[in-house]
């Protein structure tokens, strides 16, 4: 199977990547690779749509919106809002300028972090750690400063931003994105790769389009559960886009997403400074159902000490890269780093008494 050339032909000649897609529906949400992993639903109140190929999360925002801990006053709101929209303005000349210069994703990441900022967001990195076992088909490797394919969960239209303002990389967003007014013009020139998720037949094209980018030295960031949840739970990783960093030959990074609020945290412990409390998790910021992006936008603003927590997990590779030629094997390898890499990301999404009931 060859995805470089990536156009499809009767037959399916790629049905092993697109069953890749569409795979998983008959596994429990939580992969083998952490068997005794414990996973607190908090939506398991609201039943999951069934979808041949596009994903659907449970999760809606009359149900899963909780009020924020502290609330930020009409003149810090304004601001805000005053603030982003220089900052998008701003950046329509520089991302009209950029095109592949070799300072995009410097550029990217630096304005990344100012939007965050003004919109009232702070982020806080942690290192997560990797324990792969038993007859996993991956393992970890050591750091590395070359690209690599970034996955993390999905909870709201910042993860892109979150991700580029914390790496240099190329973030796979959906086709509706490259059409807004202002946004699309910015997520082009900042790099972005667009999937129609409406087009399986699409899906090829845009794993060659990553696996190119990778080959090149850029990373790339990918949202393998295809839909956003709220951030209490996650979906699961389809395989489809883990193909890409078997063709290129890249490890792939695991990402752990988690926005949360209250006072100060210190470190990205998700403790309070001062009080030794720990931060709320918050729903606040997730993007799900019926939602709107200005009401998105609105409760962003509104939440005063927002925090965007990234827990990053060592790199993991396939344990015999040449052993996966054949297409079977291809599948074998994108399923085994999809269940390792969910699995990692879930650990990172737990409270530590969630942790040590797991361990």
């Amino acid at each position: 199977m060859d995805l470089r050339r990536s156009r499809l032909r009767s037959g399916l000649r790629h049905r092993g990547l697109l069953r890749a897609a569409l795979r998983g529906r008959r596994r429990p949400p939580l992969p083998a690779a952490l068997p005794q992993a414990v996973a607190v639903s908090a939506v398991a109140h609201l039943p999951a749509a069934s979808s041949a190929w596009l994903p659907v999360s449970p999760c809606a925002p009359d149900v899963c919106l909780r009020a924020q801990a502290r609330t930020a006053g009409p003149l810090r709101r304004a601001a805000r809002l005053a603030g982003a929209a220089a900052v998008l303005l701003a950046g329509l000349p520089i991302a009209l300028a950029l095109g592949r210069t070799a300072r995009r994703g410097a550029v990217t990441t630096w304005w990344s972090r100012l939007l965050l900022r003004a919109l009232g967001i702070r982020i806080v990195t942690r290192r997560g750690f990797s324990c792969i076992g038993g007859s996993a088909r991956a393992r970890a490797v050591p750091e590395e400063d070359g690209p690599a394919l970034l996955v993390g969960n999905h909870v709201s239209w910042l993860d892109p931003l979150v991700i580029t303002a914390t790496f240099a990389c190329r973030p796979l967003a959906k086709a509706e994105v490259g059409r807004w007014p202002i946004v699309g013009t910015l997520a082009s020139g900042g790099g972005a790769l667009f999937i129609d998720r409406d087009r399986l037949s699409a899906l090829p094209g845009v794993v060659a389009d990553m696996t190119a980018a990778l080959r090149r030295g850029e990373s790339v960031a990918a949202f393998p559960e295809g839909t956003t949840w709220c951030g209490r739970e996650m979906g699961r990783f389809r395989p489809a886009v883990f193909q890409a960093a078997l063709d290129a030959g890249v490890p792939v990074r695991p990402l752990a997403l988690r926005f949360l609020e209250g006072t100060a945290v210190h470190g990205g412990t998700g403790v309070h400074e001062g009080t030794g409390e720990r931060a709320a998790l918050s729903t606040r910021p997730s993007y799900v159902g019926d939602d709107t992006l200005l009401a998105s936008v609105l409760r962003i603003v509104a939440t005063r000490d927002l925090v965007a927590e990234v827990t990053v997990f060592p790199a993991v590779r396939p344990d015999r890269p040449a052993a996966y030629g054949g297409p079977v094997h291809r599948r074998e390898a994108r399923t085994a780093l999809a269940r390792i890499a969910e699995a990692q990301v879930r650990t990172g999404l737990m409270e530590p008494e969630e942790q040590a009931v797991a361990a």
